[in-house]
């Protein structure tokens, strides 16, 4: 693919929500690619994660729910995961995770990518997994306490998860609408349910799971005022 060519299909999509560097060329979209913020949230998610695992995601297979163009899924192999399988239910996001893949020539055998709805495929079909991935997703559904259990089923030691909290009191979920026409939100359901922080511990306990709550700490708050504000969280659960 010449430079020409892979410009022209970076421009070819309406919108990236990472920013990846190909060959020179970026992704980011400007006034949606918030290129600080996911800059942070890399280590502030992946970090604590790669630390529980001993240093290396080395020999673990993981699945990255929701996985977009590929950002987290490429994080995880660049760790040294076995193998990674990303899921989502946007084909212009699966495109783009393949053309992001091979541009920074990944071995095929390495990844998967699955168009799917989460709620309607058949997860066992994917065998199981160590590493979960479920980042920006679980305030973005309408059935959390099921993606919780079909998450276990997976039998993933550990489980990252980084979501929108409600600010409601106690073990809640407070239903909230959002536009299915917008790409970053719910893609069945216009209704989706926030968990709070003592909601979320309260599910991974119920599944099996110890849930760490991972406190940021970023260089810079610009487009990570949702983090300093205590109004989303990312949370690290360990099969017990």
């Amino acid at each position: 693919m010449t430079d020409p060519e892979l410009a022209a299909r970076i421009a070819a999509f309406p919108r990236w929500h990472y920013a990846f560097d190909l060959r020179g060329h970026s992704t980011a979209t400007p006034g949606i690619t918030l290129v600080r913020r996911h800059a942070q949230r890399l280590s502030y998610l992946l970090d604590p994660l790669v630390a529980a695992c001993g240093g290396s995601l080395s020999g673990r297979r993981v699945l990255d729910l929701g996985c977009n163009a590929g950002f987290w899924s490429l994080a995880a192999l660049r760790r040294h995961a076995d193998f990674v399988l990303g899921v989502d239910a946007r084909r212009m996001h699966l495109e783009q995770a393949a053309l992001v893949f091979d541009v920074e020539a990944i071995d095929p055998a390495r990844y998967r990518f699955v168009e799917a709805d989460l709620f309607a495929a058949d997860w066992k079909a994917w065998g199981n997994f160590d590493v979960v991935l479920c980042l920006g997703i679980l305030y973005h559904v309408d059935r959390p306490v099921e993606l919780f259990s079909r998450i276990a089923a997976t039998g993933a030691r550990h489980v990252v998860i980084d979501t929108a909290l409600s600010a409601l009191p106690g073990a809640a979920l407070e239903m909230l609408r959002e536009p299915l026409d917008d790409p970053r939100n719910a893609y069945t359901s216009e209704w989706v349910l926030w968990p709070t922080r003592d909601a979320l511990t309260a599910l991974a306990a119920g599944h099996g799971y110890d849930a760490k709550v991972l406190e940021p700490d970023f260089p810079a708050w610009e487009e990570c005022t949702d983090y300093r504000d205590g109004h989303r969280r990312g949370f690290l659960l360990t099969r017990r």
